[in-house]
């Protein structure tokens, strides 16, 4: 015979007595206010960790709030949220470090560990070229911090052992760069750097944590713009940045606290909350970062090889080719593929790049990267134009008008070539 089923209502703190209060004792607004899910039966644990709106959290003890300060809890979500957890929780799991955190955007993950580990008078080495924004903030702590800047073109321990300094302080990377895809021998600097008593930090966007493992390698910092890979689904912004001790995390909590860059933060533009709605985006994208890379690579590999054979593109760089002036890097460091970013630098000139950008049909044209979706940018005139570049650092960063910027996605391969083969066969020479 089939057993009934005993389920019982929802109960609140006021059923169980809300510290001798019961429902006789208040009237319905404060009651609607004040009542609490008071939860009976079996403890189970929910698949997908659920999104906390709460700003804050209350306690029972005075002494609580201190102690979840001190020893981790949810007090205040600038300083710590259940969801945001979570994310990060999954993120160092992937990079294998110390401790992971969250932040409002790759830049704030950046100048987060600017703010919090350099003073003034500590000298900076970083790579050129480079994110413009990781750039223009190392310019701002120049001018406004007196923090001093060395820049390095190819960051090999033989160009980078010179310019170090007694008080060099920082040495932060890209790998692969930002935009030609030039690669780093991690392993090899982080060795220079932990002999020197120097921290390294690098930006490993372009990888994303499952084909390039930095903690691994033996920087102090790994850090992404999870808005790109991680996420995946370009609907998100966010930043992390993984620490190699828990010392250096607990720094950049601190930062992070005070300057209020958290994942759930607020907008200030629109004033609406990002929330730990993004924190649950980017957990989702999470789930699936391992396949996506691994099919982005593939389609990328086949991508690059054909603009490499193709008459009216002049040079192509894609870690995965064998032409590629760091390509045994690639395969002793990249684990999985190496990739979906491309550079292709088209004949031409700037009409040339324009020509076949503004003719693709199944690739868009758009900045940002690392989604599911196919996009191209030229670099020249958009993320390392002269709005944000001098003409000076514009050729020591070995930008041209003709540079093409590919972020390939999950599409069928042969839809791409076939997309990029109509677009250059409008470019007259």
């Amino acid at each position: 015979m089939r057993k009934s089923v005993r389920h019982t209502p929802a109960k609140s703190n006021y059923d169980v007595s809300l510290k001798g209060l019961s429902l006789d004792d208040v009237r319905p607004e404060t009651a609607v206010i004040s009542s609490h899910h008071h939860f009976e039966g079996t403890a189970t644990t929910p698949l997908v960790p659920p999104i906390y709106h709460s700003s804050t959290y209350f306690v029972e003890k005075l002494e609580d709030v201190l102690a979840g300060i001190e020893d981790g809890g949810s007090i205040y979500s600038r300083l710590s949220n259940p969801t945001t957890e979570a994310t990060e929780a999954t993120i160092n799991v992937i990079e294998r470090g110390a401790g992971c955190l969250t932040f409002s955007s790759g830049m704030a993950a950046i100048t987060s560990v600017f703010f919090g580990f350099l003073k003034a008078g500590d000298h900076v080495v970083f790579q050129i070229p480079s994110y413009p924004g990781t750039s223009t903030a190392l310019k701002h702590l120049r001018d406004h911090f007196q923090v001093e800047l060395t820049t390095v073109g190819t960051p090999s321990v033989e160009n980078v052992t010179p310019l170090l300094k007694p008080n060099t302080k920082l040495v932060w990377i890209e790998s692969p760069c930002n935009p030609e895809i030039v690669l780093v021998d991690i392993a090899a600097l982080a060795d220079l750097c932990r002999s020197r008593n120097i921290l390294i930090g690098v930006d490993g966007t372009f990888a994303s944590p499952v084909l390039q493992h930095s903690i691994q390698l033996g920087v102090d910092f790994a850090m992404h713009s999870s808005t790109k890979y991680m996420g995946g689904h370009s609907d998100l912004i966010a930043g992390c940045v993984t620490t190699r001790t828990v010392d250096q995390w607990r720094a950049l909590k601190h930062i992070q606290g005070t300057l209020g860059n958290m994942l759930q933060t607020v907008n200030n533009s629109t004033a609406s909350p990002q929330s730990p709605h993004d924190a649950s985006l980017l957990l989702r994208g999470l789930k699936t970062l391992p396949m996506r890379m691994e099919r982005i690579s593939q389609n990328a590999l086949k991508v690059a090889t054909f603009l490499e054979n193709h008459p009216k593109v002049a040079r192509v760089s894609y870690p995965g080719l064998k032409s590629h002036p760091q390509h045994e890097i690639a395969e002793r460091q990249m684990s999985q593929g190496c990739g979906g970013m491309i550079m292709a630098e088209i004949k031409g000139g700037e009409k040339g790049g324009r020509v076949v950008a503004e003719n693709m049909r199944v690739v868009r044209l758009a900045v940002s990267l690392g989604g599911v979706e196919s996009i191209l940018e030229h670099p020249y005139s958009m993320t390392h134009g002269k709005y944000l570049l001098s003409p000076e650092e514009i050729a020591e960063s070995g930008i041209t008008p003709g540079m093409l910027r590919i972020s390939i996605g999950l599409e069928d391969s042969g839809d791409l070539i076939n997309d990029f083969d109509q677009a250059l066969a409008k470019l007259e020479l």
